[in-house]
């Protein structure tokens, strides 16, 4: 009996850009009594279905941009005599889903971290429950990845999660209806172990993969002691004291590694945490802007949002303090009209972003904006090839459409004919170069160029473009691009390299960490 852990993808391109983390987390939750367990990342390369044999268990993990691959997956994994698993935020919720149409005899519902070994034994003994809660589990029982199993040279960036949940409650997004609003943070000690053994291995490069690296704002502080609720104001310091922790540790690591995560605007307000940030060797971060207009973050619950030149300058603060921002722009909104479009291309470059994405509004399960969205169409239902287009994910990708949500004023194909241009001026071969103005060498100007066109074309063309044959040039030119990429972003080991050593708050001195 062997253990596969699968990361479905439609489409392979033989490098990746950053490690799937939950893969290395599952194989370090994998009991030694099962072997090593065989990964297969289908971004690398697809699964090799001879490799899996009568009695094995296969654990899929599934988003809902790969469910329909990932039942795939399960069926043929269980035509072939195989324990079918599937666990990830889609089956967590549509479990029922995992099991009719993947053919699962398990689903794993939560957190993974510590019920798949209860899981693995039970599919031993023959007596595999239909649903398993994995629940929310606590900070402190995050698994390290097994980075060991990496391999080396087929990802650009490793991954690191350092908090689980976030307090906000964005209409667009599941997190905080799937991992909570309260932030499960790990302690610093268990982070730099991690992220000095990924760079031990060669990886400099390396995503702060969380809900939202900023988990305590000014307001939340303020407001906590404006309302003199000492408990809560006292749990937010100290949240907010083990993020400086974490940082102070990253700031000793070798000044060549350069971490990435995500971010809410209003981190902008705090240039503590931001000078912080740059002392830690954190470049660059996923903003949400979301909107450029007042009426559109009213739209998707994002009012703690700026917008206009407020926007702009906000933005502009994080470049001023060493943070390069990679902006999230969401198109089609009830409020946008013809003129969004353009504004947000000007507003992008005006603030000075360094990457950006724009999407088309989707309606995501886990949140308001599927629920609104599932409850409008009951009045008039639509199908397409005879599926329910509120289980869009179901439906074949070529025939699924761009936009889901009626809008107003534009039709579908205007709002996705914008976007696609607001992608291919902002990435424009011109425009990158003169983005990539800020880096000093030639050689990290030519990854920036790089990593910008590949992002360009597996974002945009594979998510946007109706033209199957642009999709498909798309798909080669990132797999052309990719491997030469790969190599700008590798470092040499450093397998000798010392955990940095910790600060004690009790003392005011520095402590060593032993290296492990």
């Amino acid at each position: 009996m062997r253990v596969h852990l699968i990361n479905p993808s439609e489409v392979s391109f033989g490098t990746a850009v950053i490690t799937p983390r939950w893969l290395y987390v599952l194989a370090a939750a994998t009991p030694e009594s099962f072997g090593e367990p065989c990964l297969v990342d289908e971004t690398l390369a697809a699964v090799d279905p001879a490799r899996i044999q009568a009695g094995d268990i296969v654990g899929i993990g599934i988003h809902t941009a790969n469910a329909l691959r990932g039942y795939e997956i399960g069926k043929m994994a269980r035509s072939r005599g195989a324990y079918v698993v599937f666990g990830g935020i889609h089956a967590t919720l549509y479990p029922n889903e995992a099991h009719e149409l993947g053919r699962a005899h398990a689903v794993v519902k939560g957190d993974g971290d510590v019920i798949w070994a209860t899981v693995l034994a039970d599919c031993c003994r023959g007596t595999a429950r239909l649903t398993y809660e994995g629940g929310r589990i606590e900070a402190s029982e995050f698994l390290p990845a097994r980075w060991d199993l990496v391999p080396r040279k087929s990802y650009m960036w490793a991954s690191v999660q350092t908090v689980r949940g976030c307090p906000k409650h964005c209409s667009f997004c599941s997190v905080w209806r799937t991992d909570g609003q309260r932030p499960r943070q790990r302690s610093s000690d268990v982070v730099i172990e991690e992220v000095v053994q990924l760079r031990r291995l060669g990886f400099r490069f390396i995503a702060l993969a969380d809900d939202n690296f900023y988990p305590v704002t000014l307001t939340d502080l303020r407001l906590a002691e404006e309302q003199h609720n000492t408990a809560r104001l006292n749990e937010l310091k100290t949240i907010r004291a083990e993020r400086f922790a974490l940082m102070r540790r990253l700031a000793k690591l070798p000044s060549d590694t350069i971490f990435f995560t995500q971010i809410t605007m209003e981190a902008a307000e705090d240039t503590e945490f931001l000078d912080a940030m740059q002392a830690a060797h954190i470049k660059g971060a996923l903003v949400g802007v979301e909107s450029v207009t007042p009426e559109g973050l009213k739209d998707v619950y994002k009012e703690f949002n700026c917008a206009g030149e407020n926007l702009i300058e906000r933005l502009r603060t994080f470049r001023r303090h060493g943070v390069y921002v990679l902006g999230s722009f969401i198109f089609g909104l009830p409020s946008d009209r013809p003129e969004t479009f353009q504004a947000t291309a000007l507003a992008a470059a005006k603030a000075e972003v360094a990457f950006a994405q724009f999407v088309m509004l989707t309606p995501y399960p886990g949140t308001v904006d599927f629920m609104r969205w599932e409850k409008n169409m009951e009045a008039a239902p639509v199908q397409i090839a005879g599926i329910p287009i509120t289980r869009r994910w179901l439906i074949p990708r070529a025939l699924r459409p761009k936009l889901y949500w009626p809008h107003p004023t534009m039709s579908a194909e205007e709002i996705r004919g914008r976007t696609q241009s607001v992608w291919d001026t902002f990435y424009s071969l011109k425009s990158i170069w003169a983005r990539a103005g800020f880096i000093k060498s030639l050689r990290a100007r030519l990854a920036f160029v790089l990593i910008s066109k590949i992002y360009r074309q597996m974002y945009a063309d594979t998510g946007i473009a109706t033209d199957s044959a642009r999709v498909s040039r798309s798909a080669r030119w990132a797999r052309w691009l990719a491997k030469p990429c790969q190599r700008l972003f590798a470092a040499r080991p450093m397998p000798h390299l010392e955990v940095p050593e910790a600060w004690s708050t009790s003392t005011g001195l520095e402590q060593t960490t032993p290296a492990s």
